[in-house]
């Protein structure tokens, strides 16, 4: 009698695999081979996902976004009314939300190493640039929804732009991947939770101040 294959963690085994080798070797130089010898499979079991060095590159990236995903909207369902939480829990619960974009432990590093490496490739070839576009604007789209729940609760301080703290923040989280995935001696994981606590703790309102939540 066959094997049976639950299709789903085979798919989880071969991604755990691939981001393995990309961590170790990079996205650009990881081969289906190697791959295949750290999943522990033989590479025709492997052309079901990718047949080719692009079809390798875009899966990984995919399969970054899906993982992600998946964790952000299991997050947001945790959350609820973000505005039935203190003002101090509610940046907490953004906090934690945003983190999961940041390369705080294995596998969130391996995300970012993969979202860092596809990036890198996209630059040169216009292949990639949908599925880079397409991160590029989730991002964004992911960092205003969150600013603009927590300025409906009168969490934010008021009058800001969230247009330009939208690009602001961004381009926090975008510089603090970039930085602890190359130098994580340096920018350690609790180094990056301190950044960005300490950044929307600058955009929110002052505790007692009028139409704040209270603490």
């Amino acid at each position: 009698m066959p094997k049976l294959v639950d299709p789903d963690a085979r798919r989880r085994h071969v991604v755990d695999a691939l981001f393995r080798v990309v961590v170790r070797e990079g996205l650009q130089r990881t081969s289906l081979r190697a791959v295949a010898d750290e999943a522990r499979l033989n590479i025709g079991s492997l052309r079901h996902y990718f047949a080719s060095q692009q079809d390798l590159m875009r899966f990984a990236m995919q399969s970054m976004l899906d993982r992600v995903g998946s964790r952000m909207l299991q997050r947001v369902e945790d959350i609820g009314d973000l505005g039935r939480h203190p003002r101090p829990e509610q940046l907490r619960l953004a906090a934690g939300l945003l983190a999961e974009l940041l390369p705080l432990d294995e596998q969130r590093r391996a995300e970012v190493t993969v979202f860092l490496d596809f990036n890198t490739a996209a630059r040169t070839d216009p292949a990639f640039s949908g599925l880079t576009r397409q991160t590029a604007e989730g991002t964004r789209a992911l960092v205003r929804r969150v600013l603009t729940r927590l300025d409906a609760t009168g969490a934010l301080r008021p009058g800001l732009d969230l247009d330009l703290e939208t690009e602001r923040l961004t381009a926090l989280l975008d510089g603090l991947g970039l930085g602890a995935v190359l130098h994580p001696g340096i920018l350690t994981p609790q180094a990056c939770t301190d950044v960005l606590d300490a950044h929307l703790g600058d955009l929110s309102r002052p505790v007692g101040a009028p139409g704040s939540t209270p603490s």
